[in-house]
């Protein structure tokens, strides 16, 4: 039986770029209010909040760093690495926490025709997975937010980052997908909006990867964050700014079942 798999940010899930800022924003000042309330070790400096806010931004943007070239920090390690940076004794089970708060009481929403593809792709007998880079918040806190949209109706596999050693472009990330839908790379499709996707696809030896365009409205720091290290669009032979017109590629590229 073929496959397909997706991305889920900016894919199937998105927030409106001014939402998406306010939500980068509180992420990152929870980093500093966790360092700030954590105590100072000993001979560690005294650091201003600016200071350490800006220390934590670093360690986020060496996360991102770091999953652009296939590898896995998540938020707990990038607390961690802060809290060395700045001499504080903190406990990443609290920003874990606090995060868990966050992302629960944000409003994401399903992107247009997203549910409705993945109902196509079931219906015409092609496996479906989700394939994640979750690089500021954990897949166990998306869980339950992506069962109460309605994706767990769908979705067969869910594969999140942070609980594997590998971001995309890794193809080691996709095999695992796959392993789980146990469908080998030439009978699998992948879509997602960014260069990781379609590169780690290929990496992977899908038959084939398209690009969907349709939400590339990023809020200024997911922008700053995420697509500086790879600008502009990426290559892609394949791509739309529609998820209804998935469907129809998908079945050319790769015929159902």
């Amino acid at each position: 039986m073929p496959a397909v798999t997706l991305d889920l940010w900016h894919t199937l899930m998105y927030l409106p770029p001014e939402d998406e800022e306010t939500y980068m924003t509180h992420q990152l000042a929870l980093g500093q209010e966790v360092l700030r309330s954590s105590p100072r070790l000993p001979g560690a400096p005294e650091l201003s909040d600016g200071d350490l806010g800006r220390a934590f931004e670093r360690a986020y943007e060496g996360a991102v760093a770091q999953g652009v070239g296939g590898r896995t920090v998540t938020p707990a390690e990038q607390l961690d690495r802060a809290a060395k940076e700045t001499g504080r004794d903190a406990d990443p089970r609290e920003y874990l926490s606090r995060l868990r708060t966050l992302v629960e009481s944000t409003p994401f929403r399903v992107a247009p025709g997203g549910l409705d593809l993945l109902g196509e792709l079931r219906g015409l007998g092609y496996r479906v997975g989700m394939i994640s880079n979750t690089i500021g918040e954990p897949g166990e806190f998306l869980r339950p937010i992506l069962a109460k949209m309605g994706f767990d109706r769908y979705v067969e596999a869910y594969v999140f980052s942070d609980e594997h050693p590998w971001t995309k472009p890794s193809p080691e990330i996709f095999r695992l997908a796959l392993d789980q839908l146990e469908v080998s790379p030439p009978q699998a499709v992948h879509v997602g909006d960014g260069w990781a996707d379609i590169e780690g696809a290929r990496r992977a030896g899908f038959r084939g990867a398209i690009l969907f365009t349709g939400l590339h409205s990023y809020g200024e720091r997911y922008r700053k964050m995420f697509l500086t290290e790879v600008p502009g669009e990426p290559p892609a032979k394949y791509r739309t700014d529609r998820l209804g017109d998935v469907g129809p590629i998908v079945k050319n590229l790769l015929p159902p079942a």
